[in-house]
């Protein structure tokens, strides 16, 4: 940090939040809010004089707790810049008549508590997002008794214990009364690898094994007499040197037991702990006593993660760290064109993966930003200013706020930001915008030509070019048998299918419709697969009040490296096209070609959260669970992801169409 803070190239904003964002590659402009530190920087020499003085005593969240700071403090030793800085919330000196004992103490007159925030703004051609991630307060875990026990610390905590910086400057100690701990137990897996919500996470947090081992080995090179058990689930050791540095500990003493702490208890008198634990290699219960245990918690995503998310319009992976482009070939790329990601942000990582990416992600933007042109592929969308309504649906579902609109102005695609998903196309209600790549009147083609033979032996199916395509050609190249006649029509997202497209085919006479896309949570356009949900939620609800099977519509999701999915929805959509007759398409045809299509029955956004009824269009099961957009549905019987939401709760309790 200090590097970039001297370096000539880098304005480093510290104390600072970013407000908004908007733009395109190449032309981002950043509203940023420096907040008053209530000291002057250019003046303040770090003396340390007005610390000295101030009365308020608080927990330092550097040391984690562990340690005290006053209320005008510098965050940490190698802070950039080296100045202190004022807790607006915990300083007296606002009123200066109760305290302002730093301000007299102050010889450079630096304090001055009538410094307002800063606000400006950037503008700059790439991002790059670094949010870091926080660790699993394990307070929920009651058994392990952190909130109960002084002598039951997190790795985190134990880092500041034995630091030479910490609290105790080096000196190893229980924070419970002082001493010295001859007997440790470490824990894993505090937090992660659990599919309790309530205990953690599902993932596994890939820093927590090695930063074990690294401190045991720590222990054991400046306490050799100590005493060490790690309790373990499973030990990770994959990186260079790791594997080394496992065997080295094990070989300086340290015990490694296969299984974890059911529960850990205090002995009063002493403080000691009892560890009562399932050995999985010998089968045994066993009963350990240690003086300090030790909780290595696993990783979450920074806080603010989901707020710096939806300022630059990123996607997220099921465990709420910020997604990629591609885990492979785009890893540290974003499906918003100019945001890069690096670090933490993007899944938990240790200090030399993080440095890695953050060099990948600063020579990707710096490819940008040397490029004086900057070239985009022709799919994306034009506006017909003619047919344009002015009414802003299109701009409300895009999701890269690539359509500017303004109230009684016509939409403009900013083609530097569009993506290509057609989401918007399927949206707008006056066919006003048109793809320059899977247009609808090639899509209405390909329909016409899937039916215009035996209608009824077809399926015709709508896949997204990244995921369910890819996951069909996959079952093809792996040799996996599934029922021929699936026509696929190929769109760059499952959200390009508009309700029309349905319609046609079931006018021409196909038995069943599948639309298929990426996986809910893997969307590759951030969550253009949400408006397909909605879309087909309400084709569903016109279905059914036309008087037309829903369940001859289905909604499922596959992944590219999912064939084995693929064959077993192909299997199941071609029973279902079994079970529609030729008198039952012909008045299908009938009621489509005599009367309008009804209006969807869509959930609002008051729905959200509330007890709601779901309908699996596969194998017909009905249950009752809670409706949220960001929810994937699935069956518990079939899990199929054709599921129909039916109604939710109303005001009086009970369920209401």
């Amino acid at each position: 940090m200090m590097d970039v803070g001297r370096h000539p190239g880098i304005e480093l904003l510290t104390n600072s939040e970013i407000e908004s964002i908007t733009g395109y590659v190449g032309n981002f402009k950043a509203r940023v809010r420096r907040k008053a530190r209530y000291v002057n920087e250019s003046e303040c020499i770090a003396c340390g004089d007005c610390a000295t003085v101030c009365p308020v005593v608080l927990p330092d969240e550097f040391q984690m707790g562990l340690g005290s700071r006053k209320a005008i403090y510098i965050p940490f030793p190698q802070a950039v810049p080296s100045v202190y800085i004022v807790s607006k919330d915990a300083c007296l000196g606002q009123n200066p008549i109760a305290c302002g004992k730093c301000i007299e103490a102050c010889e450079k007159n630096c304090i001055n508590f009538d410094m307002e925030d800063d606000i400006f703004n950037l503008e700059v051609g790439t991002i790059i997002v670094a949010t870091g991630m926080d660790v699993y307060d394990p307070t929920a875990m009651d058994e392990y008794g952190y909130s109960r026990f002084p002598n039951v610390v997190t790795s985190m905590e134990f880092e500041r214990l034995i630091s030479t910086g910490g609290p105790l400057q080096g000196h190893f100690a229980r924070p419970g009364d002082g001493k010295r701990p001859d007997r440790v137990a470490f824990i894993q897996c505090v937090g992660s690898r659990t599919q309790e919500s309530r205990r953690g996470n599902p993932y596994c947090s890939n820093i927590c094994c090695m930063n074990t081992i690294k401190s045991a080995q720590y222990l054991k090179d400046n306490y050799p007499d100590i005493d060490i058990t790690v309790f373990y689930m499973d030990l990770r050791a994959f990186g260079k040197g790791f594997e080394e540095l496992l065997m080295r500990s094990k070989g300086s003493g340290v015990r490694f037991i296969r299984g974890l702490p059911g529960e850990v208890k205090e002995d009063n008198p002493t403080g000691n702990l009892r560890v009562i634990v399932e050995n999985t290699t010998t089968n045994r219960l066993e009963n350990h006593e240690f003086e300090m245990v030790v909780l290595a918690v696993g990783a979450m995503p920074a806080t603010d993660t989901e707020a710096v998310r939806q300022l630059v319009g990123l996607s997220k992976s099921p465990s709420g760290f910020l997604k990629e482009a591609h885990p492979k070939l785009r890893p540290v790329d974003t499906p918003t064109k100019g945001v890069f990601i690096a670090g933490a942000a993007e899944s938990p990582k240790d200090v030399r993966e993080s440095v890695t990416q953050a060099s990948a992600a600063a020579a990707r933007a710096s490819i940008l930003l040397n490029k004086s042109d900057f070239s985009v592929e022709a799919i994306t969308a034009i506006v017909d200013e003619n047919l344009c309504r002015k009414c802003g649906l299109c701009a409300s579902v895009c999701p890269f706020g690539a359509i500017l609109w303004k109230k009684k102005e016509v939409a403009r695609v900013v083609s530097a930001a569009c993506a290509g998903c057609g989401t918007c196309a399927a949206e707008c209600k006056f066919g006003a915008i048109e793809m320059r790549h899977f247009t609808d009147h090639a899509i209405y083609a390909q329909i016409d030509a899937i039916l215009e033979t035996d209608p009824l032996y077809k399926i015709v199916t709508f896949a997204c070019n990244w995921c369910s395509y890819a996951g069909a050609d996959t079952a093809g190249v792996s040799r996996m048998t599934y029922p021929p006649n699936a026509r696929i029509i190929r769109t760059m997202c499952s959200g390009r299918v508009s309700p029309e497209f349905v319609w046609y085919a079931f006018r021409k006479g196909a038995p069943v419709v599948l639309v298929s896309g990426c996986h809910f949570t893997d969307c590759h356009y951030i969550d253009a697969n949400r408006s397909t949900v909605r879309r087909v939620d309400g084709l569903w609800d016109g279905m059914e009040k036309a008087g037309i099977r829903p369940d001859r519509l289905l909604l499922e999701w596959c992944s590219a490296a999912e064939g084995g999915r693929w064959q077993t929805i192909m299997k199941e959509v071609e029973k279902k096209r079994q079970t529609v007759t030729e008198e039952e398409i012909e008045q299908t045809r009938t009621i489509l070609a005599d009367s309008k299509v009804p209006g969807p029955k869509n959930p609002k956004p008051s729905d959200e959260n509330k007890q709601a009824d779901f309908k699996c269009m596969r194998c017909g099961r009905q249950w009752t669970g809670i409706y949220n957009r960001d929810t994937e549905r699935t069956c518990p019987t079939c899990r199929s992801n054709s599921v129909r939401w039916l109604r939710a709760e109303g005001p009086s309790g009970k369920a209401k169409n």
